[in-house]
């Protein structure tokens, strides 16, 4: 049988969001005796030799760019236009490895992909998008928002108007386009992407990695809150901020684990944290869904928020905003409680009910915990792999068979 590719992002394998999404890719599309070629998903510690993985063969790509860059040329002001011409390189090299593969199918992520795409299209390939995140033009916005709001600056990082435009060209040349969330797929067709092509499939989650400690122990002193991910504008971080403030700083302690940031973000964030209890580093975060009671993302562009998953499974309730693919998990005020997004009342209000229930969060975390589950199954990479290798896609404005 012939070869089929996924052109991925090229990041470190299970480090993010992200890179726990492309690898439950690979794992779905390996679920058989077809060959899968991984390009741009590096082969650190011999993850493609395992006997599980017999049929991927990993494609690590080459240096695109030295990280030095970023921190001393004119690029540190323009961060998005590295992470553009990051991707451009890895979209040119994947198109050339594909061209000699020459597989029956493609699976490509957003930004890197229009090269493979359109590769495809030439050739009458049938090609499927991952779409991770909700349209590129709502983050944008969002980004923009809080840039001229909080840093009283334009926003100069990633997404640039050029990525745009190549995301968008993503969009229309790929056959299908998966998203993860009701969520991410409202986000695309409220910007005009056909419906027909967006097929909604969940994330599945390592339930073994990520579940309860030992009963937590009922202690006094402030809520713990915890949070996970970086510390950009679009996450929201700096309206929990806010939030815990109006609350009152020394009802609430908050962990946070995850990057920084750019330079500009993380003065902001600086200043932002003053007077507010709170432990930021990197790291492995089950510890510190273990040490929490409760789990916030407020994100204001979520496609789905793996966190949330993890801090579920892990017996947390959690408190998330409407513009989080996630939120469609949550049971109101059972599992945790879903609040509008860019808004630090309806936060507080959400912390202070939590510490008004303080003794029911751990009931609410298990049945978190049985909902994730139910949700996030194995089951899932079973209807990815299905749906990837299903006979018929649309092709421009045809019905394509490849049976």
């Amino acid at each position: 049988m012939e070869p089929v590719a996924a052109v991925l992002s090229g990041v470190p394998n299970g480090i993010g969001g992200l890179g726990v999404h492309s690898l439950a890719v690979i794992t779905a599309l390996a679920r058989g005796e077809t060959e899968i070629h991984a390009l741009g998903l590096s082969c650190q510690n011999g993850f493609f030799s395992t006997d599980a993985f017999r049929v991927v063969v990993g494609h690590a790509s080459p240096r695109l760019l030295p990280s030095w860059v970023l921190r001393y040329s004119w690029w540190r002001r323009y961060p998005g236009n590295y992470q553009f011409k990051r991707d451009c390189r890895l979209g040119y090299w994947a198109q050339k490895e594909v061209a000699q593969l020459q597989p029956s199918r493609c699976y490509v992520f957003t930004q890197v992909g229009l090269e493979v795409l359109s590769w495809a299209r030439k050739n009458n390939i049938p090609a499927a998008l991952d779409n991770p995140n909700g349209h590129i033009r709502h983050y944008k916005a969002v980004l923009e928002r809080e840039s001229r709001r909080w840093l009283k600056t334009s926003y100069r990082g990633h997404p640039t108007e050029a990525m745009i435009e190549r995301i968008e060209e993503e969009y229309e040349l790929a056959d299908r386009i998966r998203v993860s969330s009701d969520w991410a797929k409202e986000s695309l067709v409220a910007y005009g992407v056909p419906e027909k092509k967006i097929s909604i499939i969940p994330q599945p989650l390592d339930l073994k990695r990520f579940q309860p400690c030992a009963p937590r122990k009922q202690r006094g002193g402030p809520l713990r809150v915890c949070y996970v991910g970086n510390l950009n504008l679009a996450k929201g971080v700096h309206y929990l901020l806010r939030a815990i403030r109006r609350v009152g700083p020394q009802k609430v302690s908050l962990e946070i684990v995850g990057s920084t940031g750019n330079r500009p973000t993380r003065k902001f964030f600086e200043e932002e944290r003053k007077g507010v209890n709170v432990q930021s580093a990197p790291g492995d975060p089950v510890p510190a869904y273990h040490r929490a009671e409760v789990f916030v993302l407020p994100s204001l562009h979520d496609g789905f928020g793996f966190v949330v998953a993890e801090a579920m499974a892990c017996g947390l309730p959690v408190i998330v905003t409407e513009d989080c693919g996630s939120a469609s998990w949550i049971k109101d005020r059972k599992t945790g409680w879903v609040v509008p997004s860019a808004n630090e009342e309806a936060l507080a209000d959400a912390l202070s009910d939590a510490m008004r229930h303080r003794d029911e969060l751990q009931d609410m975390g298990s049945l978190a915990r049985s909902d994730v589950e139910r949700l996030a199954d194995p089951s899932c990479l079973k209807q990815l792999r299905d749906w990837v290798f299903q006979p018929e896609y649309f092709v421009g404005d045809h019905l394509h068979n490849n049976s």
